[in-house]
């Protein structure tokens, strides 16, 4: 399927070149003005692609409609979706992608910095690549593979199934959304308008994987008030909340609760942003676990840590914000487990052993699921997510746009007559 395979390398090389950054910081939906700079020019694809009533909305939110092939009424309409914004932790501007052909299993030393290796002995799955083509980006930026492979894999599947309507199916959605990357990708998605029965988010890692559970997910916003005056005349009198904050991080942790150190059903707390001044530091945390029970138990330590370090400070203060973020999406799709299934025996179907795994993170899926659309998360062949590291097999991403297609046949196959 060569065809498919240069037009999905095409596309996503087009596509990283654009920033979409989101910011965790902002207001606004979306929360840059920027990703639209991606966003707008799909509707315009989507359409020049066959796809009549693709739109934007208000929110960015671009939506599409691949047609129904088959004769069969009752064939449910399925959706697929993908994110366009990149991760506000790394540079996503500038994007220089690279395309490694033919991997031979060396150590890739990337050029605008050549301290960023990617290391054949770091990175097992590369093993798996030996004769494929990989993607990076050039050293100094991350690629932004999450998201832009399922977005490339989910236009090109849908450009294959307009060009061959010999391919039965049923009438099937796409939807592009902004912000997952800080936790809003969906918060004003429209599941009814969606029209969809399930969905499948292309926003996974490894060749081969439908992720059906994933972390529960909360933020937690610690703020320590202290009082700032002069330094030459503050004695007993200044107290300096970013020293405050630095003792209740000092007090984390080191071994286990930790991202350094925790891995499979292993969940975490972990500060990621602090906003410092003397008179008013924020510490913001994200807390992981997969079990709701568990996710309140670490919201409770950290707050009691917080509490006993302020105690420790006359004077100072303490303000405690909690906001949820996602729950594990298993808690749904154990009850639709034919969703899981079709998505199985389309990967089955492109030649590829089932894996599954806990997903260590969230996708927009994690939050539908509970909006009333069931939606697990397919494989996009993303590696080394958030990173400067990133890269992508172009092979990988011709995979995903198979099953993409397997999946509107098993629907079809499976409806009754």
């Amino acid at each position: 399927m060569s065809e498919i395979r240069d037009q999905v390398l095409e596309r996503f090389l087009r596509y990283v070149q654009i920033d979409t950054q989101s910011s965790e910081e902002a207001e606004s939906y979306p929360s840059t003005e920027k990703q639209f700079d991606l966003l707008r020019p799909l509707v315009e694809e989507l359409k020049a692609i066959g796809l009549a009533d693709a739109a934007i909305d208000e929110w960015g939110y671009v939506t599409a409609t691949i047609p129904a092939t088959s004769p069969k009424t009752e064939v449910p309409v399925i959706g697929f979706v993908a994110h366009v914004d990149t991760s506000p932790e790394m540079p996503g501007a500038g994007v220089k992608p690279i395309v490694h052909r033919d991997y031979r299993g060396q150590d890739l030393v990337l050029p605008d910095d050549p301290t960023a290796v990617l290391r054949f002995a770091d990175n097992p799955h590369l093993a798996e690549q030996v004769g494929n083509d990989i993607v990076t980006a050039s050293g100094t930026t991350l690629l932004g593979a999450d998201n832009k492979a399922g977005v490339a894999e989910i236009v090109t599947a849908a450009a294959w199934l307009v060009a061959h309507p010999e391919i039965p199916h049923g009438k099937v959605r796409i939807a592009f959304t902004p912000d997952e990357e800080v936790g809003r990708g969906t918060e004003h998605f429209d599941v009814a308008a969606f029209g969809a029965a399930c969905a499948y988010t292309m926003d996974g890692e490894t060749l081969g994987e439908v992720e059906m559970e994933s972390f529960s997910a909360d933020s937690l916003t610690l703020t320590f008030q202290g009082f700032n005056t002069h330094p030459g005349y503050g004695k007993g009198r200044l107290l300096n909340s970013i020293k405050i904050a630095a003792d209740f991080i000092g007090r984390l942790p080191r071994e286990g609760m930790s991202p350094e150190t925790t891995e499979g059903y292993e969940g975490y707390v972990h500060p990621y942003v602090v906003n410092a001044s003397v008179e008013r530091t924020s510490v913001k945390l994200l807390i992981r676990d997969f079990h709701a029970p568990a996710l309140a138990e670490k919201e409770r330590f950290l707050i009691e840590l917080a509490e006993q370090t302020v105690a420790g400070w006359p004077g100072a203060s303490l303000e405690v914000k909690v906001d949820e973020s996602y729950r594990n999406m298993r808690e749904v799709l154990d009850r639709h487990p034919e969703v899981v299934e079709n998505a199985r025996e389309a990967v089955r179907r492109a030649g590829l052993p089932v894996r599954e795994r806990p997903i260590r993170g969230g996708t927009d899926g994690s939050r539908l699921c509970f909006m009333g659309l069931p939606t697990p998360n397919i494989f996009a062949g993303e590696h080394n997510f958030h990173s400067r590291l990133e890269w992508v097999s172009v092979q990988d991403m011709e995979k995903a746009v198979e099953v993409i297609v397997n999946l509107c046949r098993v629907f079809e196959e499976r409806a009754p007559r």
